[in-house]
């Protein structure tokens, strides 16, 4: 019987389109049938076979290789002590006369006969001060009295009942002949804790897949150039991983008691027990801040932070592209020319040469070094939609007493602690299984990679750290 056929739908200039699919899945749209291309079509299209990188490096890692260290670890928990203050400070309520309790003033370390400074800081009365001497000690109070009047609350302009202040010590004073100083203050110091989590990956093709021979010229973000076949993707997914060793680190969060992830699993099987990330850690024990910086007065307020913790004199601060440029903003501002921006520049400000207008460091009280952090920028990472802008991380070492060692050690601030023993090294394990691309080990008519860590990051000093919000 004869057929019509209709040349109409699939001639070139017609309305039938194809697009490419990321995976290797055939469908509608991406399979090419002999029902597409007709006897009418006489002409094949070009192809390109250079892969064409319109998203340049997409790789989002290496910001913890630039300012930490991997070191090995042996145990599914990492111990370590940080100092305390050296001297004593509190917040507490003026409580009748001459009595300071409150919520600050649980477990205190005041002693009787030490001197101290009492600063008011309720509203209305601030920065109101004056000096006393401890005259009786409780659990979560102490008694004192004043070197300039009677009682603490005499002079009601200045302390009333039930205002909130701040004390400190500064000294001792005691009578000729008196014995010494009732009890001791023992070093303080804070332990702190993580434990590492198992991070996994896998990539699969079937060995049909890897019989249908399909190459393409790529650039890869490692700085390796040439043809690839089915392991196009196979890389793709390695690369993924090594970000996902750094996000891991950067954004982990430990599960809370009565959590839904701290429910999942056994005892037998184990349990969900999450990591403390950097974000986590500088939330809980570090510094932040929220807003844009406008003016110096923002750029002082960081110098202000540092010195109330440890005066890391260089730090690293690692924003986003827009706190990047209010910060040059601000900078410009300072200098003399800072509407136009004509006195610096690129090659002496030659006015034919490119002209800076960035900043890649500047000291206010502290020296700081600006670079973008491309993981805050990254449209599908932190650069989509962030509540975080930026970080400061101070620069060097810092020496800690770690308990497993049972020694002081010299760490960065930020480091990775990876599992390892002499058996099994878990800081990037790759292996294959399956029964194509060589691999043997399987009845699986396919080629499997798989990619496997276990890591934790260690935090040393977050009251160092600054985030911004």
């Amino acid at each position: 019987m004869a057929q019509s056929i209709n040349f109409s739908a699939n001639t070139i200039g017609g309305s039938t389109s194809f697009t490419p699919a990321p995976n290797k899945v055939l469908s509608n749209e991406n399979y090419m049938s002999s029902a597409d291309y007709t006897f009418a079509q006489q002409y094949l299209p070009d192809l390109y076979e250079k892969e064409f990188e319109r998203y340049g490096n997409r790789s989002v890692s290496s910001f913890l290789r630039m300012v930490g260290a991997e070191l090995p670890c042996t145990s599914d928990l990492i111990k370590w002590s940080e100092q305390g203050r050296l001297h004593v400070r509190a917040t507490g309520t003026i409580d009748g006369t001459n009595g300071i309790d409150g919520a600050g003033m649980v477990g205190h370390d005041f002693r009787v006969n030490q001197t101290i400074v009492v600063i008011n800081t309720q509203s209305g009365r601030e920065g109101k001060e004056l000096k006393a001497l401890i005259t009786a000690v409780a659990d979560n109070s102490i008694t004192v009295e004043p070197y300039d009047r009677a009682e603490l609350t005499t002079t009601l302009t200045d302390f009333t009942d039930n205002d909130t202040v701040e004390l400190f010590v500064y000294g001792s004073e005691f009578n000729k002949g008196s014995r010494g100083m009732e009890g001791s203050l023992e070093a303080s110091f804070e332990s702190k804790e993580n434990n590492p989590i198992i991070i996994k990956d896998k990539y699969e093709v079937s060995g049909s897949e890897m019989a249908h021979v399909g190459w393409v010229e790529v650039t890869t973000e490692n700085g390796a150039s040439g043809y690839l076949w089915y392991l196009k993707s196979e890389h793709e997914t390695r690369l993924r991983f090594e970000d996902y060793l750094e996000m891991s680190m950067v954004e982990g969060e430990p599960a809370a008691s009565g959590s839904g992830v701290a429910a999942l699993g056994t005892a037998a099987s184990g349990q969900y027990k999450g990591t403390k990330g950097l974000f986590y850690e500088v939330q809980q024990g570090g510094n932040t801040t929220s807003g844009t910086i406008d003016d110096r007065d923002d750029l002082e307020a960081l110098a202000k932070v540092l010195d109330k913790e440890g005066a890391i004199q260089e730090n690293v601060m690692f924003v986003n592209r827009a706190t990047s440029f209010d910060i040059d903003r601000v900078l410009a501002a300072q200098n003399n020319s800072g509407a136009s921006t004509s006195s610096y520049g690129l090659f002496d400000n030659d006015e034919d040469m490119a002209l800076n207008l960035g900043f890649t460091g500047f000291r206010i009280g502290y020296d700081f070094y600006k670079t973008d952090w491309k993981y805050l920028n990254d449209a599908t990472t932190r650069g989509g939609a962030s509540t975080i802008d930026g970080l400061v991380i101070p620069a060097g070492t810092t020496t800690v007493y770690d308990q497993i060692l049972g020694e002081n050690a010299k760490r960065p601030f930020l480091h990775v602690r990876y599992r390892q023993s002499p058996m099994e090294d878990r800081k990037y394990k790759s292996w294959v299984v399956g029964s194509a691309g060589g691999a043997s080990n399987s009845d699986k008519d396919a080629m499997e990679v798989h990619f496997l860590s276990e890591r934790a990051l260690c935090v040393m000093g977050a009251n160092n750290f600054i985030l911004f919000e």
